[in-house]
């Protein structure tokens, strides 16, 4: 397997973005930091607590972005077309057994968002649609079961 994780031109912005942000907040939380330590006894001081989490996650996420910067192939989706699903491609499938339509945005796994529509291409439903085209049926096993997608039609328009 390849080192490099594929995300779309947008995701990488976003990613960019969310760390200059977390490095921009960073003066204002050992600031937060610094005064509820002035309070007095910190076993019992819940400012310096939460102060300290907040700490703790932003530098997490920091070090986690800038560690997966490196690794990335930045991916124009606009210069992907076709019939079959690939990267970048948006499907319009219908859950054979309810008649529920979705649509699905097959991304990289640090671009993902299930409550948007975008998919990783290494979850279960994402492999299951890699290659596919209008009128293909796919079954796959998700956590509440088996679902079986009826492949309605599959565009490439840029990641959402």
């Amino acid at each position: 397997m390849s080192n490099s994780i594929p995300i779309s031109i947008q995701g990488y912005k976003k990613l960019e973005e969310e760390l200059a942000r977390l490095k921009e907040e960073r003066p204002a939380v050992i600031q937060a930091i610094k005064e509820a330590r002035e309070e007095g006894d910190l076993r019992e001081n819940s400012g310096y607590d939460a102060a300290r989490e907040r700490q703790g996650m932003a530098e997490a996420r920091i070090k986690y972005i800038e560690s997966r910067l490196a690794l990335y192939q930045v991916i124009d989706l606009d210069k992907f077309s076709g019939d079959k699903a690939s990267f970048g491609a948006t499907l319009e499938v219908k859950d054979v057994d309810s008649g529920e339509v979705k649509y699905f945005t097959i991304l990289g796994p640090d671009e993902a968002n299930p409550t948007t529509g975008s998919i990783s291409f290494l979850s279960p439903v994402g492999q299951a649609l890699l290659g596919r085209e209008a009128g293909d049926e796919v079954t796959v096993d998700i956590p509440r079961g088996r679902v079986i997608y009826e492949v309605i039609g599959v565009t490439f328009e840029g990641a959402k």
